[in-house]
């Protein structure tokens, strides 16, 4: 049976699973996780099918979260950006025993505009599934492109989040595929009422991927969750503004 890449380091005893995006892997959060480790006690995973957790096809979102679950400690907080934001949702639904805190970052449960609601228009998502199988390292480039983009450091993070790709084996075109289904059809937003955990939510001003506009209606789906925006930062405010993204992170999880 495959099994999904894990590395653990930091110090105490407060677990901090970390979730990465579409097209990417774990060493996306290197700088992030460094910076908090003298604090907590990091797990940085390869989701299925991506950088060194290999030998997986296209998973549904809810098989996704069930791998995830198999290999992360018996209780932790999780943070999960874009689409692993939506696995790390869904691990705290299916198991909340499981979870102590969530924090999503640059995430919606419902990536897709629909009427009432912004998001990536569904268009864009089919046209990136077709590019896929006509040109497939670049179709990946450009939604790298697309996540940096507006931010001040936009080139110098489009860099980091390519070099981040192409040091580690690149997905198989089935298993990004796959990703961008769940990011077309998954809805997780009547579900998320129900949760009771503690929820951090972190946006950038200028995502143009989960635009600013859905802040207001998740704080009015969701009010016990806490919403905060990081101004100038893209879809990556973790790596555009490192020094105020890791300040709420470690103030979420130590003092709420």
């Amino acid at each position: 049976m495959n099994t999904l890449y894990q590395e653990t380091f930091g110090e105490g005893d407060r677990h901090l699973v970390l979730l990465h995006g579409w097209g990417l892997n774990a060493e996306v959060w290197r700088y992030t996780a460094e910076r908090l480790a003298p604090q907590f006690c990091l797990h940085l995973i390869d989701l299925p099918g991506y950088g060194r957790s290999e030998g997986f096809g296209a998973m549904t979102l809810a098989e996704m979260a069930e791998a995830v679950l198999a290999v992360m400690p018996p209780k932790a907080s999780l943070m999960g950006w874009s689409l692993g934001g939506l696995v790390a949702s869904q691990i705290a639904l299916s198991a909340p025993q499981r979870v102590e805190k969530l924090i999503t970052v640059a995430s919606s449960p419902c990536f897709t505009a629909q009427e009432n609601w912004p998001g990536i228009r569904p268009d864009v998502l089919q046209g990136f599934q077709h590019q896929l199988s006509e040109d497939f390292q670049r179709t990946v480039e450009r939604f790298l492109a697309l996540q940096t983009m507006g931010s001040d450091s936009a080139r110098q993070d489009a860099r980091l989040l390519k070099s981040v790709v192409l040091n580690l084996p690149m997905p198989p075109a089935a298993v990004l595929n796959g990703g961008l289904e769940i990011l077309r059809t998954a809805d997780l937003r009547q579900p998320m009422t129900k949760l009771t955990l503690p929820v951090l939510r972190i946006y950038g001003a200028l995502d143009g991927l989960v635009p600013r506009k859905v802040v207001p209606l998740l704080d009015a789906l969701l009010p016990d969750s806490r919403s905060e925006i990081i101004e100038k930062a893209a879809h990556a405010p973790f790596i555009s503004h490192s020094d105020a993204f890791c300040e709420l992170v470690a103030s979420f999880l130590i003092t709420e």
